[in-house]
């Protein structure tokens, strides 16, 4: 390997992912990080570290001329831009070259011609490759594009031109819609992107989302690794990813493979790239755009085919050829790829920030080997983690709230949806709250294991993977709670067993007493609401009373994390998962949650607000404050628009009234519940 140091110009899972690799490949690593970085973990795994400015991604990692200067004073031969930033940025690729550096992506030839969505689907209808019927001309005037839209006709899609990763796209679906939707999606355009140039195209009703690994060398060499199915999205962000697709049959992937090498070649491609296409359900796909980078769901791509795209990467970086021929390339087992982040689908999938108080994902038995099996040989499947954070990291408010991507891969896809429930099963965070138990109903929902899920299926139903409002089953509960006291009675045994006379009966704490056993009043807070259940028992045989309803749980044993009783004569398993201060527990389809209270405490815990201020839902940045004091407004009006977190959240008025105040403006960057705006009632209220 002609490198000896590599600059990776990014954080978090990727930068780690490439450090892994390096280091694998006996390549020193240099890292660079803002000052919100200053501890994480690719600035701890990287031989070398440097600052390169603060939080926001515009005065850190969009700074393309700092860290091509970090890379020259650090004596780096080559930048990995990993994925996000500056990875699809023609300038900052030939800015690197002309530095003399290596950049570990395309060309910057290859990336000015997909830079623009409009730009990239002319030239791929020339190729020959299918695209969508639309609209992608320079003519940007607002009466112009709605013509334009009338004509392409409803639903049709709204798309930034040169944007990525679900952000400034809209679905309009009557002419009336239109303009409203553009704007929006011209203003989502600038603030992401820095251009608000959008093109229309024909929505496709219920399509699935396959896109093909694409990967070239500078010997003219172009193959592809095969698909990978991302339809299970929300609002276009993509939250299960598998390969390969079960919707793909073999003469279609052989079509969409011949199609994605055809648009690598028209653009000259070099190095690792996905050609994203629209499925429909009659099986006809179109073109929608090329990503120029690694993507975040490559490890599925790696755990089928046995390789390590990162590695590929930089060989290809170096001037090698491709390791592989299109016949070489071969495909075993089944993967898929999740991520956890820290947000709240039941409000909205709110972004959250925060320390991760507490952080258990399942042993990783990590390999890029295909998994082999052999009917009867009990060979458990591989489960792989990739993750930029570890237990006591901070989520900032600056970056994506990923906290780690989980991926399984076995023999088939049943068996890999077995072993992703399993292996999320085995999760627990404390801290800001996460998206595990979505992910958990998204895992067995008939729309997934049928392998019917379209792109849109997630916003139309999303009811369905939340959770129905209301106390956890009593069989549940109350099992929970004895696996709590026997967790405790463990150890206080140990504690006893510890003691200068452990056979005395006064060293022992096991709540004896003479007469009849007490009944303990134990308090839980489940989901903002107050619990008491009433215990009694011990020995492994407790009466647990649940609302006046005793339950009787016998035969209760705690052993390795795992809880065996029967409850009402009824046998229940608990996995009891180490979640700090709070009670986890799960039964194999259901995880319940319980944070102990004290004894003594009234009321409920839910937060009571008031109707007379708007508050900042998290820590963030002001985009537009559409109010004065004075203004009357109307309940559900937009009051602001803040963004956190890559996202735009609509703040609006929780009843009529006057604006008495309005204590931020547009570029404010404001902390979690501040008061942005408040309200005073009408004089005719």
């Amino acid at each position: 390997m002609p490198f000896d140091k590599i600059l990776i110009a990014n954080r978090g899972e990727i930068a780690c992912r490439v450090i892994r690799t390096c280091r694998e490949l006996g390549i020193r690593t240099v890292a660079v990080y803002s000052d919100a970085d200053a501890g994480a973990q690719h600035v701890r795994q990287a031989d070398e570290a440097y600052r390169i400015g603060g939080p926001q991604p515009a005065d850190s990692y969009l700074r393309g001329d700092v860290i091509l200067q970090v890379a020259r004073d650090a004596g780096a031969q080559a930048i990995h831009p990993g994925y996000g930033f500056l990875s699809e940025n023609a300038d900052f690729a030939e800015a690197a070259e002309a530095a003399g550096l290596a950049f570990i992506g395309p060309k910057a030839a290859s990336m000015r011609k997909m830079g623009s969505k409009a730009g990239a689907k002319e030239l791929m209808a020339a190729a020959g490759v299918p695209v969508v019927p639309g609209y992608t001309g320079e003519d940007q005037d607002p009466a112009h594009l709605h013509a334009e839209a009338d004509r392409i006709g409803y639903p049709l899609m709204i798309k930034a031109a040169h944007g990525g990763g679900g952000k400034g796209m809209r679905i309009v679906r009557g002419s009336g819609d239109f303009l409203a939707a553009l704007e929006s999606c011209q203003r989502e355009a600038r603030n992401a992107f820095g251009r608000d140039r959008v093109l229309l195209e024909r929505y496709i009703e219920q399509p699935r989302h396959i896109e093909i690994q694409v990967f070239g060398d500078a010997h003219g060499n172009v193959i592809h690794l095969g698909e990978r199915e991302c339809s299970a999205q929300r609002r276009y962000q993509k939250v299960l990813e598998e390969s390969p697709s079960p919707f793909v049959t073999p003469e279609l992937r052989e079509r969409m493979g011949e199609a994605a090498v055809l648009a690598a070649r028209a653009i000259d491609y070099v190095n690792a790239g996905t050609v994203e296409f629209i499925v429909a359900p009659d099986g006809s796909f179109f073109f929608m755009e090329i990503n120029t980078r690694l993507q975040v769901e490559h490890p599925v791509t790696e755990c089928v085919t046995g390789q390590d795209l990162v590695a590929w990467q930089l060989r290809v970086a170096a001037g090698q050829p491709l390791p592989l021929a299109q016949d070489e390339v071969r495909h075993e087992g089944h993967a898929i790829e999740v991520r956890l982040y820290a947000e709240d689908p039941e409000a909205g999938f709110l972004p959250g920030s925060g320390r991760l108080q507490r952080l258990r994902l399942p042993t990783s038995r990590h390999s890029r080997e295909p998994t082999r099996h052999s009917r009867g040989s009990g060979n458990p499947g591989t489960i792989r983690i990739d993750s930029g954070v570890v237990e006591g990291d901070e989520v900032t408010i600056f970056y994506d709230p990923m906290i780690a991507k989980l991926i399984v891969h076995d023999a088939d896809r049943p068996r890999a949806l077995a072993l992703l429930r399993d292996a999320l099963a085995q999760c627990a965070i404390t801290g800001p709250k996460s998206n595990i138990a979505f992910l958990e109903r998204l895992a067995r929902h008939p729309a997934v294991t049928g392998a019917t899920i379209d792109t849109g299926y997630l916003d139309r139903h999303l009811e369905e993977f939340l959770p129905e409002p209301g106390a956890p089953e009593p069989r549940l509960l109350a099992a929970a709670v004895v696996a709590q006291l026997l967790a405790g009675d463990a150890s206080a045994n140990a504690c006893d067993a510890a003691s200068g006379d452990p056979s005395s009966p006064w060293a022992a704490s096991d709540g004896w007493r003479l007469g009849a056993p007490a009944t303990r009043t134990l308090p839980f807070e489940h989901e903002g609401t107050r619990l008491e259940l009433g215990v009694s028992g011990g020995a492994g045989a407790y009466t647990v009373t649940i609302e006046g309803q005793a339950h009787r749980v016998e035969g209760a044993r705690l052993a390795d994390g795992v809880l065996s009783a029967r409850v009402d004569g009824k046998g229940i398993r608990l996995r009891v998962l180490d979640a700090g201060s709070r009670l986890l527990v799960h039964d194999g389809d259901t995880r319940l949650q319980l944070l102990p209270r004290p004894l003594h405490q009234a009321g409920d815990a839910a937060a009571a607000g008031g109707a007379d201020k708007v508050t900042a839902p998290m820590p963030g940045r002001v985009v537009v404050a559409r109010v004065a004091a004075g203004d009357e407004v109307e309940e559900g009006q937009e009051l602001m628009v803040v963004e956190a977190m890559k996202m735009e959240l609509s703040l609006k008025a929780p009843r009529d009234g006057i604006v008495a105040e309005v204590r931020a403006a547009a570029g404010d960057f404001v902390d979690g519940d501040a008061v942005l705006v408040a309200l005073e009632p009408r004089e005719d209220a």
